[in-house]
């Protein structure tokens, strides 16, 4: 498992218009080709009646698979551009395909290329970039009464709250980097005078959104 890497939030959309051709990015996350095939597929289905539906993908930790494909457009136009802009963002994981109508004016290879990889560009931003890092989980049982403090705290912390779980007692999860753990159990047992009971968790990733 890779410590930290980027890909999409999720499911995106995003319209442009140029030179009265309509450009419609679809983007998702995908971690298998069957995924990224299966995505495809759905807007091609969706959008049978455009005049392309482009597409390129990007999936595993070492970008092993990459596929891009023109759809009718002239060779190295639409699929490549849309790749292209994948690697630069160093997205993994993720599946774009660009719907086409064509509005009459033709744009030549370059305006072709420009336009595919604006659209991509475009429709990325709007869809949103994460970061996922590596993280353990903790997990913090007190007694009700330290809750607003260590909710305080947290947020104010190097430490990123997950999720509180209300029971007999209350049970905080957090986010702390590998190299932090035994700091944390530190901080928190000294926060609570020692009445906490902490327990280390699974390892999963944290997703924050970023600007690329």
């Amino acid at each position: 498992m890779l410590p930290s890497y980027y890909t999409v939030k999720g499911y995106g959309e995003h319209e442009i218009e140029i030179q009265k051709s309509r450009f419609i990015a679809y983007i998702e996350r995908a971690e298998t080709e069957v995924e990224a095939q299966e995505f495809i597929q759905k807007i091609k289905k969706q959008h049978w009646n455009a005049t392309h539906n482009c597409s390129a993908y990007m999936i595993g930790e070492n970008d092993h698979i990459q596929k891009a494909n023109d759809d009718g457009e002239p060779s190295g136009t639409a699929g490549v551009p849309i790749l292209e802009v994948l690697k630069k963002k160093h997205l993994k994981d993720t599946v774009v395909v660009i719907t086409r109508y064509f509005g009459g004016t033709k744009l030549g290879a370059g305006g072709l290329i420009r336009a595919y990889g604006k659209a991509t560009s475009e429709g990325l931003a709007a869809t949103g970039i994460v970061e996922r890092k590596l993280m353990r989980v903790m997990h913090t049982t007190v007694n009700y009464t330290w809750l607003g403090k260590i909710e305080n705290e947290l947020r104010s912390s190097v430490y990123q709250l997950k999720e509180i779980h209300y029971l007999d007692k209350v049970e905080i999860e957090t986010y702390v980097e590998e190299a932090q753990t035994e700091a944390f159990k530190e901080w928190m047992i000294e926060m609570t005078s020692g009445q906490s009971e902490i327990r280390t968790g699974e390892v999963v990733y944290m997703e924050n959104e970023i600007t690329m």
